[in-house]
């Protein structure tokens, strides 16, 4: 089961990731970033949840692995 949960953690994590980066590649992420000189706070989040899933995906996983599931 942890090993199920942790996987569904890593695959979302990614998605954020990935997510979080297209956003910013866009006209508007990159105006904003021009401007301002940082990233939108909505971008930001998506990387630091994205982290946040990966590390915990990565930890369940581990946990798990050996354990019988």
């Amino acid at each position: 089961m942890k090993s199920t949960l942790g996987i569904i953690f890593l695959v979302a994590g990614a998605g954020l990731l990935v997510w979080g980066y297209r956003e910013a590649q866009t006209f508007k992420g990159r105006l904003h970033q021009t401007f301002s000189g940082s990233t939108n706070n909505r971008i930001t989040w998506m990387y630091v949840g994205g982290a946040v899933l990966v590390t915990a995906g990565a930890g369940l996983v581990y946990a798990s692995r050996g354990k019988g599931g």
